[in-house]
């Protein structure tokens, strides 16, 4: 079936470990340190591909993963930086977050949007050599990988939107007037997923969208309802598709009422957009009663009404320039979506909670910089640790905890590192 939405995990590459180095040349008895920077993991992105209509492929991958970095190594040497990976989506595709925020709408051809960007490369131990520090024997960890689950929602860009019930011939009529080939049957619902056509006319052609048959509660969700109803928000121009052979029982000029009514309900906007009625399968006997009822029930909205055979290709040709003109004299309608920018990530020390875990009897400190920095600090290193130290005393992170009831070896969590609390320095 026509996958519209899908929920996925992106996880872009982790930094590259900077190197801890040093110089070891003839002739220079005491080479310092040069150890280069690690690499930048990759981002994940996405890209708007045209050649895409669903989000299908999601279906069978969940999980998608940017390169990490390549660690740095001596000589000042830069590890190689990670590949971004590049995710095709079709255009409408929207990106949302887990908080239901909407993080980018993707509706220009080869338009991008970065979901997860790459770890920063660690510095090698060259960066740290100070005064009183000439030969430092740590280098920082690669940042650690951003990872976040996205959800991706696609609605349809068409130009003109086929609406109708079931069987009413809108699959036919797309094969007829474009290269697209729906599957079609003599029997409801053949069509399960909305299916795009480009219709090429001289002087400019149009895009258009058959969207699955629509019946009585749509609105609600009744039937295929509210999975394809949204397809047709983007669309300028609405074609009502109405089949007016009568030899289901059917009543046209009911069946016309009844999908405006299903597009009133779930949208008054969508209703008002420029609309044509196409009265389909005049080639069988009786139809002209059909086409009178229909026009009937279509007067008091000032809709065109064009009878034509989807099948025989009679009256198609008029339809076509009609929907043209219709679709150059209608704006794009207004996203519903306006494109929101993720906020801004915390760039402080500073900015950290401390609270105490009283069930695992553990002191937690949480903050994005905080715990980056914890992640980046290679802990083998006794001058890695206690550079780490003087920073949790510069920013009152240790008076904090023995305010909070923390003694010597309590235990400290910061994101995923665990360690026992040293205040023997003092």
């Amino acid at each position: 079936m026509f996958i519209d939405h899908a929920e996925i995990k992106v996880i872009s590459g982790r930094g590259g470990d900077g190197s801890a180095s040093f110089r070891r040349e003839k002739y220079v008895p005491r080479g310092g340190p040069d150890g280069g920077d690690g690499g930048r993991g990759g981002d994940v992105i996405f890209e708007v591909s045209t050649d895409l209509t669903t989000l299908r492929d999601f279906r069978y991958q969940r999980v998608f993963k940017a390169e990490s970095g390549h660690p740095g190594s001596g000589s000042g040497s830069f590890g190689r930086q990670g590949k971004d990976l590049i995710i095709p989506v079709p255009q409408g595709t929207m990106i949302i977050d887990e908080a239901g925020r909407v993080l980018a709408d993707l509706t220009q051809p080869n338009q991008r949007y970065i979901a997860a960007r790459g770890g920063r490369g660690g510095r090698g131990n060259i960066h740290f050599a100070t005064a009183t520090r000439q030969t430092p024997d740590f280098a920082e960890r690669g940042e650690p990988a951003e990872e976040k689950i996205i959800r991706l929602e696609l609605k349809l860009l068409a130009d003109v939107g086929l609406a109708g019930y079931p069987n009413a011939g809108k699959s036919t009529f797309l094969s007829r007037i474009s290269s697209a080939r729906p599957k079609i049957a003599d029997y409801p619902f053949t069509t399960l997923e909305p299916n795009l056509g480009v219709v090429d006319l001289e002087g400019g052609g149009f895009v258009v969208a058959d969207i699955p048959g629509l019946i009585e509660g749509a609105h609600q969700g009744v039937g295929l309802g509210l999975d394809f109803l949204k397809h047709l928000e983007r669309t300028r121009v609405i074609a009502y598709v109405v089949d007016v052979s009568g030899m289901e029982g059917r009543n046209p000029a009911d069946d016309f009422r009844n999908v405006r009514h299903e597009l009133n309900m779930f949208s008054p906007d969508l209703a008002r957009r420029n609309a044509l009625v196409i009265a389909n399968k005049m080639d069988i006997p009786g139809a002209d009663v059909g086409l009178e009822l229909l026009a009937e029930a279509v007067g008091e909205f000032g809709y065109e009404v064009f009878p034509i055979s989807a099948v025989t290709g009679q009256g198609v040709q008029e339809v076509l320039y009609h929907l043209a003109e219709l679709v150059k004299n209608s704006p794009a309608p207004e996203s519903p979506v306006i494109e929101v920018q993720p906020e801004e990530p915390p760039t402080s020390l500073s900015d950290y909670e401390l609270r105490y875990n009283a069930e695992e009897n553990i002191f937690e400190a949480s903050g994005v910089v905080l715990e980056r920095l914890v992640a980046m600090t290679d802990l083998s290193s006794d001058d890695a640790v206690l550079r780490l130290q003087r920073i949790f005393r510069k920013i009152g992170l240790e008076e904090r905890m023995k305010q909070a009831g923390a003694e010597q070896g309590s235990l400290v969590r910061i994101g995923q590192t665990e360690f026992e609390l040293d205040l023997s320095h003092e």
